[in-house]
């Protein structure tokens, strides 16, 4: 059963009646209905808009498969099907307590969208949860899901790696564009769905601080306030996000300028690696809207198309692969692992909770806590002082 579109589980009259009142949409009839459908959809990231029709076709399916409906659903069922999802001698990979919270509130948010009571709002529900929760917690089976961090040194080797293997001119393109990606996701801190959406407009060049990165929509900031991160001009050449930006841009302006045979030009006529190129002449893309990091075919071809979360996550898995991290540590990694990092490496150095919200945007100090309790837990702890 699929998730019916909101059009319908929104449904209210909007012709007018035989007397000639108007619907309560108002004169704008179907019009109206249709912008305000709009605007709600607009009211989640398409991101978690997606994540909850998959999770609601999921619930559709089992309510279906169970006889039971599921708008409007019973606390009863919601509990039925969350206990079901997390019982391990069901599946050989029990859902987490997390994923059973997104369930409940995809399954909240259709039935509000449809005028019914949210099941997941009741007692039951809620207790299921902090019980299954508490399940979770105590099973010695349990893995953490957060993904490793890749410090500053793992990125350096990471690049130098890249740029080490590659031979051919269009390996040489690829490498540009992931090292580039590599120190601006660890320097920003950013998230791979940030990286995924900054586009050329977004950067702008600072004499002094390196790089100024706008984010305009990020995951705690979905109403677009905005945030401007900084990446730094680095003393060593093999550290600066700023040389590592302005070599992707040199190659992505000149294809956009000439196609391969302009960026064949440039790659053959370059400074070395081996030197900073952060203070050159700028250069600027043929659209500014374009995205920064963007596919390329095997042929060299840079499209159009920005390089999505899951995309970004892969470059990170090989960069590291082609690095000498074993596939164990490799597994480990993803899109997260430079933010990660970054905060890991910050703590080190002793930076404060509050200058790493700076560059992160997160909303919480507590948030900063888990990376130092998981990541850097001799950091500022009593049990250094004291004298073992």
């Amino acid at each position: 059963m699929d998730v019916p579109p909101l059009t319908s589980i929104t449904a209210v009259p909007t012709v007018a009646p035989e007397g000639g009142q108007l619907g309560v949409w108002g004169r704008g009839g179907d019009d109206a209905k249709a912008r305000v459908v709009a605007a709600i959809e607009q009211s989640q990231s398409s991101a978690t808009t997606r994540a909850y029709r998959s999770d609601w076709n999921r619930f559709a399916r089992w309510c279906a498969a169970s006889s039971v409906p599921a708008l409007p659903a019973a606390p009863e069922t919601v509990a039925a099907y969350l206990t079901e999802a997390a019982d391990p001698t069901l599946h050989a990979k029990p859902s987490a307590p997390s994923t059973l919270r997104r369930w409940v509130a995809s399954i909240n948010y259709f039935h509000r969208a449809a005028n019914e009571p949210p099941p997941g709002a009741s007692q039951l529900v809620a207790s299921t949860l902090s019980g299954l929760q508490r399940a979770a917690a105590r099973d010695p089976r349990r893995t953490s899901r957060r993904r490793e961090a890749l410090g500053m040194t793992d990125i350096e080797a990471m690049v130098t790696a890249a740029r080490a293997s590659a031979t051919t001119w269009p390996e040489h393109l690829r490498e540009r564009r992931d090292s580039a990606l590599l120190w601006l996701a660890f320097a920003g801190a950013f998230r791979r769905s940030e990286l995924s959406e900054l586009r050329f407009t977004d950067v702008r060049r600072h004499p002094v601080d390196g790089l100024h990165l706008t984010v305009r929509v990020s995951k705690t900031d979905q109403d677009g306030g905005g945030q401007v991160k900084v990446a730094p001009f680095g003393t060593d050449h093999h550290r600066c996000p700023v040389c590592a930006y302005q070599r992707w841009l040199q190659v992505v302006t000149a294809f956009d300028d000439g196609g391969r045979a302009a960026v064949i030009r440039v790659l053959a006529n370059a400074a070395p690696s081996t030197q900073h190129v952060c203070r050159d002449q700028r250069v600027a893309p043929a659209d500014g809207q374009a995205p920064v990091f963007r596919k390329i075919d095997k042929h060299g071809n840079v499209g159009d198309i920005r390089l999505s979360g899951a995309a970004i996550h892969e470059v990170i898995r090989s960069r590291a692969r082609s690095a000498g991290f074993t596939e164990d540590e490799v597994r480990q990694l993803g899109g997260h692992s430079p933010r990660a990092g970054f905060v890991t490496d910050s703590l080190t150095a002793g930076a404060s909770a509050h200058a790493i919200m700076r560059q992160t945007g997160h909303k919480s100090a507590a948030t900063v806590e888990i990376y130092a309790r998981e990541r850097t837990p001799a950091q500022n702890n009593a049990v250094t002082q004291l004298g073992f």
